[in-house]
């Protein structure tokens, strides 16, 4: 999977990193007292519980395109809409799409076969060609390291519903899309044969 990533654009056949995340929705029971000089803006320990939401990430690692949606679960159909999305709107003309995901137990072709038609699934599928992060390795997935950026530039508060969510998303999805190159990713396969001696497997004569 680490040669995709040093692999040169193509395209034809476009690099795209998938990943998801869930932001539990909290509203505050009394008003945070307004910041002070010298103080910052302080919160209730008491809060109120008001659902969770469902994150999607798509990320380009050779044009630094971020795409991200809020839906209200995160189901099979909601999957299989990303994937319809990335193939009819995003690469129409692509020849194939080389989808980086991690294991989780939507992200795989059924789903699509679930959500749609046969024929539909399968005109999307044969756009699409699937590589998984292996087992405890999701931070491989740079959809992911976006996820956490993301998390921490606006996500890293009390948001009390879907909308202010949405908002929020959307304006630091503008912000990257705008302000960050290209990623440059170093972590080669030689440095995971060093690094992940363990995980591959011992060739004895």
């Amino acid at each position: 999977m680490l040669q995709l990533y040093t692999s040169n654009y193509d395209p034809d056949y476009p690099l795209v990193c998938f990943d998801e995340t869930s932001k539990q929705l909290i509203s505050e029971i009394n008003s945070p007292i307004a910041a002070e000089p010298g103080k910052s803006e302080r919160f209730d320990y008491e809060y109120q519980r008001e659902g969770v939401s469902n994150l999607f990430m798509f990320f380009e690692p050779f044009t630094g395109w971020r795409y991200m949606e809020v839906t209200d679960q995160r189901r099979i159909v909601d999957y299989a809409q990303q994937m319809k999305y990335l193939v009819a709107q995003r690469h129409p003309q692509a020849k194939k799409i080389k989808v980086v995901q991690d294991n989780l137990n939507t992200h795989v072709k059924a789903s699509l076969y679930q959500a749609f038609t046969p024929v539909k699934a399968r005109r999307i599928l044969d756009k699409l060609e699937f590589h998984y992060t292996p087992k405890h390795g999701s931070w491989l997935n740079m959809a992911e390291i976006e996820l956490s950026v993301l998390s921490r530039q606006c996500l890293d508060r009390r948001i009390e519903d879907k909308e202010i969510l949405t908002e929020e998303v959307a304006a630091g999805e503008k912000r990257r899309n705008e302000n960050s190159a290209p990623v440059d990713w170093r972590f080669t396969t030689e440095d995971a044969r060093i690094k992940l001696k363990r995980l591959y497997p011992s060739i004895t004569s």
